[in-house]
């Protein structure tokens, strides 16, 4: 049995249903994040598991117990908001502690929990400051610490880094992966950044009009896409139209090229318009051993991007990005140039 089970979850908002049959068992400690668009429904399941929105259908599980139609108060969660949510007449101390003292803990209680809340996001010596005179990061760092003081069986994080600039994101995200992992809390992570989702996960669950798409290790996302949007969604893709020549032997024309795609295209049939996609990583510009498949084409476009160049490749009607270290001993290639791509058979995804 699962720690935390969502059992058919579906929430309707009227005549219209935002949250379809959803089904997620989540083991003790785990880390997921529910990735999607604006609007896929995965802030909406976080509520109904915080208690914020009653399901309209299914039910909610923590070690065993349902709590589907019981209180916010009494689902021993912790949550931390987009928005700070901070009071801000109250210190540091006393925002981290007010959960503490809502739930009739004693003084020496707060103070000794407080302290090692503290010393855990590494702002020890800012206790006695107010939130207006603390930056962003600080800020979101003193509302996770007040969601972990109680000790909360499952803590539930709302786009808490969007508000924060890049570079703060990236410490703070990394933070609260390190602090997850010490404390062993089930964790619950909402998000829109792909990024952030696939380098902080145990598990990711794409949401997409109001399903979970997939659910898979941050690996299986990226790599095995199981559907059209999430490959789409998840990284940078590109997308080659073609047309299967000879399915038994796997042959697809792509522009004035063809490629062998083995054991690809079970049930098609010649003629059949075929969708193939490829990450830029996948791709060489010129021949690489272990690439086999070729198709060349012309030099359409050269960005510089530092230690990267990233090279377009026109194919007649289609083209492909992929990216090149960049070596001072190399320049890059020039727009116009005939060019030659290789990738591995193994490596292109047919879309359906």
């Amino acid at each position: 049995m699962a720690f935390l089970e969502l059992k058919g979850l579906q929430k309707d908002f009227g005549p219209l249903r935002v949250v379809k049959d959803f089904n997620l068992d989540i083991e003790q400690g785990e880390f997921v994040s529910f990735l999607g668009p604006s609007g896929c429904g995965k802030t909406t399941v976080l509520r109904m598991v915080a208690g914020f929105e009653e399901p309209s259908a299914g039910s909610i599980s923590v070690g065993g117990k349902e709590v589907t139609r019981l209180k916010t108060s009494q689902r021993d969660m912790g949550m931390v908001f987009q928005a700070y949510a901070l009071f801000p007449n109250m210190t540091v101390a006393q925002n981290i502690g007010f959960g503490l003292k809502v739930r009739g803990a004693s003084s020496s209680e707060i103070s000794a929990r407080v302290t090692e809340m503290l010393k855990l996001i590494q702002l020890d010596q800012l206790a006695d400051r107010y939130p207006y005179q603390m930056s962003g990061g600080q800020q979101q760092r003193v509302a996770l610490a007040r969601a972990l003081a109680p000790q909360p069986k499952v803590l539930l994080l709302d786009e808490p880094l969007s508000a924060l600039d890049a570079k703060v994101r990236v410490s703070l995200r990394d933070e609260i992966r390190a602090i997850q992992k010490r404390l062993g809390i089930t964790t619950i992570f909402v998000t829109h950044d792909q990024e952030e989702a696939l380098s902080i996960s145990d598990r990711v669950i794409v949401m997409y009009q109001g399903k979970a798409e997939q659910v898979g290790t941050p690996f299986e996302i990226y790599n095995r896409p199981a559907t059209k949007f999430v490959a789409n969604f998840v990284g940078t893709l590109n997308t080659l139209e073609g047309t299967v020549t000879d399915p038994s032997a796997g042959t697809v024309r792509v522009g004035t090229g063809e490629v062998v795609l083995k054991g690809k295209l079970n049930g098609s049939k010649a003629g059949d318009p075929v969708s193939l996609a490829l990450r830029p990583e996948a791709i060489s510009l010129g021949r690489q051993p272990g690439r086999d498949a070729m198709l060349g084409g012309e030099i359409a476009e050269v960005s510089f991007l530092g230690s990267v160049i990233r090279v377009r490749v026109g194919l007649g009607q289609e083209s492909v990005s992929l990216d090149t270290f960049n070596s001072p001993a190399s320049p890059p290639p020039a727009v116009g140039d005939k060019a030659e791509i290789s990738f591995s058979p193994e490596d292109v995804l047919v879309l359906h």
